[in-house]
């Protein structure tokens, strides 16, 4: 999952980006409405956090013209203004929530959560495929009753899987999906991922097959045929 906050607190941000950045999320900032517009054009995001009170265009701007794009992301606004008509606004522009600052953090990793869920289509904090369970609000994997461990950057790349079981994902989109802008591993590193992952799923019957010249996907053994 890779989220964007726009917040030009620099305190907060960081507060927010090293919250989001535990639970294995690949996290960028950015200061301003223009810069956050930029961003929003060059890469894919699965969660927005905006802030209203943005030097130059403010949050409501950058709101207003994400959806004129037709970018359908889940946006969270976060603002110290607590007026029901400011709350309207955010909502009719097409905000997904809105949390009046100060806020409780628990809260706020709740709320990503419930949005990176409904961006997804999915119902509850499981995620699954055969006898493979991810829970990602526990942060646990399980092998039917067996839990298994994995590092942060094995979770990212289980968790990009999951939510997308039948498609291919190509390993730029995995990339770009598990790291943000202060990161960059090779795709050599993502083969090496994907190979630990194998190692401890495919023993519980889930494969992650190779598609030559297209990219990865996640799957039962059993549905696999010769």
């Amino acid at each position: 999952m890779r989220i964007l906050i726009v917040e030009d607190d620099e305190l907060l941000a960081a507060g927010l980006a090293v919250s989001l950045a535990l639970p294995g999320y690949a996290v960028d900032r950015a200061v301003s409405g223009e810069k956050a517009l930029l961003s929003l054009g060059a890469e894919h995001y699965d969660l927005v956090v905006l802030d209203i009170g943005l030097p130059g265009q403010d949050g409501f701007a950058v709101l207003r013209k994400l959806r004129e794009r037709g970018l359908t992301v889940p946006v969270l606004i976060l603002t110290a203004r607590d007026a029901v008509a400011d709350r309207v606004r955010g909502l009719d522009l097409g905000a997904d929530d809105y949390m009046v600052k100060p806020f409780a953090l628990g809260e706020f990793e709740a709320r990503v959560r419930v949005l990176l869920r409904r961006g997804h289509h999915a119902q509850s904090a499981q995620l699954s495929c055969g006898r493979l369970t991810m829970d990602t609000l526990a942060h646990r994997v399980w092998l039917g009753d067996t839990p298994i461990g994995l590092t942060a950057r094995e979770w990212g790349v289980l968790e990009y899987l999951l939510m997308r079981q039948g498609q291919v994902l190509s390993k730029d989109k995995i990339m770009q999906a598990v790291c943000n802008w202060d990161e960059e591993i090779s795709p050599n590193a993502v083969e090496v991922y994907m190979s630990r992952l194998r190692a401890k799923l495919e023993p519980a019957g889930i494969n992650i097959r190779t598609i030559r010249g297209f990219g990865y996907l996640l799957e039962e053994a059993k549905n696999v045929h010769p």
